[in-house]
């Protein structure tokens, strides 16, 4: 009786652990499905009834035909492979500068009064200006690229740092600090760890930006990725081979925020 007892009460509550799990996961899921799929629906309509022109946007069967077709004959992961290394490299060389700095500008004062003003003004300059200029001092390739990726990584990493860093809670790190811990213990077993949530958040939407710059990198500084690839298209009047590219950019974005997602929840747990 004890036996089966414990038994039953161990499914009992695995059960009421997998019930919220499943019900979780359903609101996370089953909302971006079934409005993908509205969407898709209506698409379907507008093209098959003639409303727009498939000249100016391809049935959405003819866009996956293209898009499968150009994944497995065609040259799409090598320009794919090209950009993601491209907005990796920026992503990370954005991630070095702002972490430190974030740190730096949160536990100073006068270097967060010196250079928040810059770093503001910094955001009201379009990638698009500052791409010609990077080509000029650096010439063409990687390297201008991978800057103009790391300036779009750096700035939502940057505040997101200094607002985890900054709602720490005074009185933990006050008991740290009367414990003797010192400047790096405290950084490296309480700052960080308490601020890490913050400042995935930010490198989440940092490096789904990266992307961004990549392709503007290569329409202005040319490259071999996917933003020449849509060069050539547009020039071909490629309609669907755009769509497709542009496809395969909302699954990258998509697979580096899902992916940092996935880091952020093992974090919280």
């Amino acid at each position: 009786m004890n036996g089966r007892g414990t038994r039953t009460g161990v499914r009992k509550a695995t059960g009421r652990r997998a019930a919220p799990r499943a019900a979780s996961l359903s609101r996370t899921v089953l909302p971006p499905l079934v409005l993908g799929a509205v969407l898709l629906a209506v698409w379907d309509v507008v093209t098959r009834t003639g409303a727009v022109s498939t000249y100016f946007l391809p049935t959405p069967w003819s866009l996956a035909d293209y898009f499968a077709d150009d994944l497995v004959h065609g040259a799409l992961l090598d320009y794919t492979g090209e950009t993601l290394w491209e907005a990796a490299v920026g992503g990370a060389l954005g991630i070095a500068v702002a972490l430190p700095l974030g740190y730096l500008i949160a536990r100073s004062d006068i270097a967060a009064a010196a250079l928040q003003p810059y770093l503001a003004a910094s955001q009201a300059v379009p990638a698009v200006a500052l791409a010609p200029m990077l080509a000029l001092w650096f010439g063409y390739g990687l390297t201008p690229i991978a800057i103009l990726c790391a300036l779009l990584v750096f700035f939502p990493i940057l505040v997101n740092t200094v607002l985890g860093l900054r709602s720490l809670d005074p009185e933990v790190l006050g008991a740290a600090r009367v414990d003797g811990v010192g400047w790096w213990g405290m950084l490296r077993y309480i700052e960080f760890p308490l601020a890490l949530p913050s400042i995935l958040a930010g490198v989440r939407n940092g490096l789904t930006l990266s992307i961004t710059g990549a392709v503007v990198g290569e329409f202005v500084m040319g490259g071999e990725g996917l933003g020449m690839l849509l060069t050539m298209q547009r020039d071909s009047l490629d309609t669907v081979g755009m769509f497709s590219t542009m496809l395969m950019l909302s699954l990258l974005a998509v697979g580096l925020y899902g992916a940092i997602r996935l880091v952020e929840r093992l974090v919280q747990r």
